[in-house]
């Protein structure tokens, strides 16, 4: 993302929102309410042609989450925003793996928070793939030519009043990155088979102050990274969608 001339651009994140970001708020110390029970996929739909041709020929499902845990109206009255991320799915050749950053420690929003690459959509952007093609190519350095877009998931509302579409892509090796260092701390890797197994998958549950309630959230605790709220809810519906 450009942060040039000292004008930053608004710091882009899937998660509940800027406004809960800035609470005491640690999402892996929140009330377990239940863990997947989902079973891994099948091997073959793991592999990089099966998904690309699922993606062509998608079959009737309904994704489990369409938006954040909400807030309270008054601060979600506004129209959405429009904006795009990628969801880098990497050939690897013992597996395929998911492409994720790990935002930097000194931000405002967010600090070190795990995401996909992307952003806001910009006037100049004929698309939404288009979109996450330039914002993943800014932030993390992946250029468009490794980057074969199969798809789109469901469009997902956030709580910090983004309307998202989720652009799922075949990364083919071997490229290089240049994380962007103001805003990327990290680009790590996840097995597939991992975020596609039902039982890795925690909905949590924690109570905010100022009358907003409880809130529920998906999470997946991987390694030393903690996925949550809708990086994870998007993993959940794409894990639907191959499932399906």
């Amino acid at each position: 993302m450009s942060h040039d001339k000292g004008r930053l651009r608004a710091p882009f994140l899937f998660c509940l929102g800027n406004i809960l970001a800035k609470l005491p708020f640690d999402p892996a110390s929140m009330i377990l309410e239940y863990t997947g029970r989902e079973h891994a996929l099948p091997p073959e739909r793991l592999e990089t042609d099966w998904i690309r041709s699922r993606f062509a020929n998608p079959p009737e499902w309904q994704p489990e989450i369409r938006s954040d845990s909400r807030l309270p109206a008054s601060l979600a009255a506004e129209e959405p925003t429009p904006a795009s991320v990628l969801i880098p799915i990497v050939e690897r050749d013992q597996g395929a793996v998911m492409l994720l950053t790990r935002r930097t420690d000194h931000l405002h929003d967010h600090p070190g928070q795990v995401s996909f690459p992307g952003g806001r959509t910009e006037e100049s952007d004929a698309s939404s793939i288009e979109t996450a093609l330039r914002e993943t190519e800014e932030e993390i350095g992946l250029h468009r030519r490794h980057v074969d877009v199969i798809g789109a998931l469901p469009e997902y509302i956030t709580a910090s009043g983004y309307r998202v579409t989720p652009v799922v892509s075949i990364v083919q090796p071997p490229f290089g990155l240049k994380p962007d260092p103001f805003e990327v701390a990290e680009v790590f890797e996840v097995p597939l088979s991992f975020l596609m197994t039902g039982m890795n998958y925690q909905r949590l549950q924690a109570d905010f102050p100022r009358g907003w309630g409880r809130r529920s959230f998906y999470a997946i605790p991987y390694e030393q990274y903690f996925i949550w709220g809708a990086t994870a809810g998007m993993l959940r519906n794409l894990f639907h969608f191959l499932r399906a």
